[in-house]
């Protein structure tokens, strides 16, 4: 199983630079140009903020350049929320989020949600994808409720026949910035108790802008640097510089050293340009304003 794993896109609603004078459009062109080599690429898995700030257009950029890159592949893609995203436009232009390589809707089942949470599954030769909605409208960190979690449990009380794939924004695990303890997953004891045991073989995550890999107990957990900038973490403590450079991963499962987790960085002539500096102060402001 060869997956390709993106995340952070932050389309903006017109093909336009964004405030730090980033073409995010232009940043996931150029990306999916970089990786149109690839072959025997089984699924695509894009985990949040997809749009920069929720804009129904945002999403249907996405929807056509996937499309676009994914029907010669014949690989579903499979999109997740992100503390960016706005649900109803999400599920306006993407559903569920599982879609097949020519755009059409292919979950097999979703949850039931009174705050229509944006989660599903499906399969994929013999390898089930699971979806979460980590968002929490207003906010940067990531918190998984009981109702998914419950779902989750009742999925995975049956193992698939190649395991799964468990995918969504806000990492479980963190490095020691102060960022990423507090905008990270909330909760992640409390997923770490819904898949012990179960056929979870990785866990694929966005949000942090920067490549990590780890584990959530015994869980593999690999996050990916984003589509529209990386932070850079030679900078001081407590301070946060965000470059230019479009990146991606491959994630493969199965064989002999499975999984295996590789970064791919796009050819981009202004790679590593100072796209933002936050200095001490700035950074303590965001966490106090946007903090949980």
């Amino acid at each position: 199983m060869r997956i390709l794993h993106l995340s952070d896109t932050h389309l903006e609603r017109t093909d336009t630079p964004n405030r730090h004078g980033v073409n995010a459009t232009d940043s996931l062109r150029l990306m999916l140009g970089e990786l149109r080599h690839q072959r025997g690429v089984d699924a695509i898995v894009v985990t949040g903020d997809i749009a920069n700030d929720g804009a129904v257009e945002a999403y249907t950029t996405a929807r056509e350049l996937l499309r676009e890159f994914a029907r010669p592949l014949n690989a579903p893609v499979f999109y997740t929320t992100g503390n960016h995203d706005e649900r109803g436009a999400f599920a306006k232009v993407l559903g569920s989020g599982h879609v097949e390589a020519d755009g059409t809707e292919r979950a097999e089942a979703v949850p039931a949600s009174a705050d229509s949470e944006r989660a599903a599954v499906s399969t994929v030769a013999g390898h089930r994808f699971v979806t979460l909605d980590s968002l929490v409208p207003g906010k940067v960190h990531g918190h998984l409720g009981r109702t998914q979690l419950d779902w989750l449990r009742e999925v995975l009380r049956t193992p698939a026949p190649h395991g799964t794939v468990l995918a969504f924004h806000h990492p479980p695990i963190t490095l020691d910035v102060e960022t990423q303890r507090v905008f990270g997953l909330r909760n992640p004891a409390e997923l770490a108790d819904a898949i012990r045991g179960t056929d979870v073989r990785v866990i694929l995550c966005g949000h942090f802008h920067l490549q990590i890999s780890g584990f959530l107990e015994t869980t593999p957990v690999w996050v990916t640097p984003g589509v529209v900038n990386r932070i850079d973490l030679t900078t001081a403590p407590g301070t946060e510089r965000a470059v230019r450079g479009a990146s991606a991963s491959l994630v493969e499962l199965g064989g002999a050293y499975g999984p295996l987790f590789h970064t791919f960085h796009a050819r981009d002539p202004r790679a590593h340009e100072t796209v933002y500096e936050l200095g001490e102060e700035e950074v303590r402001s965001f966490i106090g304003r946007l903090g949980p």
